[in-house]
């Protein structure tokens, strides 16, 4: 695969495949990440790449469009299958500009929308104030209960009836619970809001069938491709009809010109995998790690966020192990064990020096690992944080050492 380059340009080869040894010998778990087929590879890597396509299909201002146009179209009746959709657009070039063409279509600025505070797990872009959807909204925020860590639906109908929302943003960034679409649906119709599910985190597991779809309830879904759902990174929005004109008019001209051809075949082939009966089972074998995994943690002392998890993500907050999420996920990614660290609900510290850890397991379940390793797993988590804590770094090699000698039994996607 690298060869081309690896003749045209030996720096950039060299780094990319020491990218790719490094995603084969660590375990993947920043909850966000995963691994993409060699088809879906394929696909972002080709030749549709140099193609400019601004329009939609039928509807373009450049030509050549013959083979364009059927990827397109191909992409979009398959995201429509997959999620039982209405209306789909596969243009959108990322989450965060997805999301803001939703504000564009439904919103005008200063209206007031509502979202998950980012520290309580919501994302920058459901009116967080550092985000340009704070700083041209009025944004509210609705948070969790300090006790159990989930969403107060009393507190967020309270909130919707007394200032109104345009928008009510129901997802995030950092949420290890089932998401109560329908109770969302409720409060939003109560308060004249228009319901915007953003799955980013989770559409692999809606299109598996291993957690709730918000179709029906949230007039609007967005999502990002990558992820769960395991294809390119790119993004989605999907509607009734009633706001297919105003989605598909934000997104271009709105915000963007010509979309990215290569991204929207990867798109298709990851939807066309997604629709097979072999992807439901991975959905359902991700949430099966995920709660072994949590219930291997909590018998490691862990403390996890809402004492659990309902999906792919598990947040762990470190502050009874009196380490940071920072030295902790810093230590970890030497142990061969790739994390993030994350801020918790209700946190003392600082958001670049937060107390928690967040984890995923799409891609270590991408590889092949099921319950049975997730004691193991945890148990390298636990000796990682341990070792963090007496600056012992033999012990983290070792940990690394051992963590590539499980993963060689299971191959990486693309690797060759």
């Amino acid at each position: 695969m690298h060869a081309p380059l690896s003749a045209a340009d030996p720096e950039v080869a060299a780094l990319v495949q020491g990218e790719t040894e490094r995603q084969h010998d660590t375990l993947r778990m920043i909850a966000s990440e995963n691994y993409v087929s060699r088809a879906v590879l394929a696909a972002t890597g080709s030749v549709l790449t140099n193609k400019y396509s601004e329009g939609y299909p039928g509807k373009r201002y450049y030509e050549g469009q013959r083979f364009i146009d059927p990827i397109e179209e191909l992409a979009i009746a398959r995201a429509k299958a997959v999620f039982g959709v209405e209306h789909a657009n596969v243009q959108p070039y990322s989450g965060s500009p997805a999301n803001l063409a939703v504000y564009m279509a439904l919103a005008k600025p200063g209206d007031t929308v509502m979202g998950m505070a980012l520290p309580m797990g919501g994302h920058l872009t459901h009116g967080w104030s550092v985000s340009a959807t704070g700083a041209w909204f009025r944004a509210v925020q609705y948070t969790v209960r300090k006790e159990d860590g989930r969403i107060d639906f009393d507190e967020v109908r309270d909130i919707a009836l007394r200032e109104r929302p345009r928008l009510i943003f129901a997802g995030g960034t950092a949420i290890p619970r089932t998401i109560d679409f329908p109770r969302f649906a409720e409060i939003a119709r109560e308060a004249g809001a228009v319901l915007v599910a953003d799955i980013a985190h989770i559409a692999g597991l809606i299109a598996g069938g291993a957690h709730p779809s918000p179709v029906g309830h949230a007039e609007v879904i967005s999502t990002t491709t990558h992820k769960t759902l395991r294809g390119p990174r790119g993004a989605m929005l999907m509607c009734d009809e009633r706001h297919a004109k105003a989605i598909d008019k934000a997104v271009f001209p709105g915000l963007q010109g010509g979309p990215h051809n290569h991204t929207t075949a990867g798109i298709a082939v990851a939807l066309g995998e997604a629709s097979k009966p072999d992807f439901k089972v991975y959905a359902h074998q991700i949430v099966a790690n995920a709660k072994s995994l949590a219930t291997a943690l909590l018998e490691h002392g862990f403390d996890l966020v809402s004492g659990g998890t309902d999906n792919h993500l598990i947040l762990l907050d470190l502050t009874g192990k009196g380490i940071g999420g920072k030295p902790a996920a810093r230590a970890l990614d030497r142990a061969g064990i790739e994390t993030n660290y994350n801020t918790v609900p209700y946190d003392t510290r600082k958001p670049f020096d937060p107390s928690g850890v967040r984890l995923g397991t799409a891609a270590l379940t991408t590889r092949g690992l099921t319950e049975s390793q997730m004691p193991q797993v945890a148990s390298w988590i636990s000796r990682a944080v341990d070792a963090a804590l007496k600056d012992d770094e033999p012990a983290l090699t070792t940990i690394a050492g051992e963590v590539r000698e499980l993963l060689s039994t299971y191959p990486m996607p693309g690797r060759h």
